[in-house]
């Protein structure tokens, strides 16, 4: 089982050590500052949750060790004095909550536990009433079986069916291999005319935040509509292919590709080299299902 219980501290004294003890592990600084994705109250402090989104979940899951479907039991305001860092339009909050179910990672939940999180107030200035209410959470690696660090502050997603399935899916990719790395920029960009009129290839390569390279091939023939593919690794073989939509390798290109190469890049293309790797370029970005990201980054 990967749910354990273990009795947590009890009492006023306790909790407000908890309190403290959980503030200071907070890391990546307050949500307004990481744009990380939060429920959004209303003027009467209710919570609604934004449409379900494939890239919302991915942007926090990509980092997370653990991520726990969980109800929420108890709400505190952590005060003014340890919350020194959040900004006017947000208030931290220290959240006690039951385990509902483990969807992804391998350290032991408690079937109660605490995190803190930082949610936006509403019109009035007042926290969101999240008491009661279903919620996924993405964390790092659980140290304390009952207490649980967002990998941000914000790392809080209101539950429902679509968002849990696709908190799964991406688990699922996540348990079989480490996620893609995420792109950068743009490094490098190479056009080859072929021997036959109308053939053609173009060479993108991608630069990330890991030491891992992406590469995009695009080849024309004159006998047969354009064909291009994703390599993600030094090898670059018949084996590309296009990524499928909702995965994490759609993610990460649909999420990550600039709109334009830079000029600098083409810099040392002809003109008529760097009009074709420009189409290219646009071909791929053209054929990407869009990025479906709601939250701001």
């Amino acid at each position: 089982m990967l749910i354990r219980n273990r009795k947590g501290p009890s009492g006023a004294k306790a909790v407000a050590s908890a309190m403290l003890l959980v503030a200071l592990t907070i890391s990546g600084g307050s949500a307004a500052q990481n744009g990380t994705p939060r429920a959004n109250a209303t003027p009467n402090g209710q919570i609604v949750a934004p449409p379900s989104s494939y890239a919302d979940v991915a942007d926090q899951a990509v980092g997370a060790a653990t991520i726990v479907h969980a109800r929420v039991r108890r709400v505190r305001v952590v005060e003014d004095a340890r919350a020194a860092n959040v900004p006017a339009n947000l208030v931290r909050l220290y959240i006690e909550a039951e385990t509902r179910a483990m969807i992804f990672g391998s350290d032991p939940i408690a079937a109660r536990f605490s995190f803190i999180t930082d949610q936006p107030r509403d019109a009035e200035g007042k926290p969101p009433k999240l008491r009661g209410r279903e919620v996924l959470l993405f964390a790092r690696h659980v140290e304390r079986s009952d207490q649980l660090t967002l990998v941000n502050p914000a790392a809080l997603m209101l539950w429902d069916m679509e968002r849990e399935v696709t908190a799964r899916t991406i688990a699922a990719e996540l348990a079989a291999s480490p996620p893609p790395p995420a792109v950068t920029g743009i490094a490098q960009a190479f056009h080859v005319t072929g021997t036959v009129r109308g053939e053609s290839e173009s060479q993108i390569f991608l630069s990330t935040d890991a030491a891992i390279p992406i590469t995009l091939t695009i080849e024309r023939r004159a006998d047969a509509p354009p064909h291009w593919a994703v390599a993600f690794g030094e090898i670059i073989d018949a084996s590309a292919r296009r990524p499928v939509p909702r995965t994490l390798r759609w993610y990460r290109l649909a999420c990550g590709l600039p709109r334009t190469i830079p000029a600098a890049i083409l810099r040392n293309s002809s003109a008529e080299d760097a009009r074709a790797i420009a189409a290219d370029y646009a071909l791929v970005l053209g054929s990407i299902a869009p990025c479906d990201r709601t939250a701001a980054r």
